[in-house]
């Protein structure tokens, strides 16, 4: 068996440079101003999705502050 590493930084960096190619094959095909609207789309929904739950999460009543004051 091998004692090789798995996630060595030379190995993901060799993926980043595998998704970039991916994006630019993407864009190539599909067309630069359609990749922008699809991002811009996709930041969109989720920024709302972000706001949703941070919204959803408040609570009903606030947090009471604990103050200790010295006799």
């Amino acid at each position: 068996m091998s004692c090789r590493r798995h996630g060595s930084k030379p190995t993901i960096a060799l993926w980043m440079l595998v998704a970039v190619a991916d994006v630019a094959l993407i864009v190539a095909t599909a067309g630069l101003l359609t990749v922008l609207l699809v991002v811009a789309g996709a930041t969109v929904l989720g920024g709302g999705f972000l706001a949703a739950r941070a919204l959803g999460r408040r609570d009903a009543e606030p947090a009471e502050a604990v103050v200790r004051r010295r006799a």
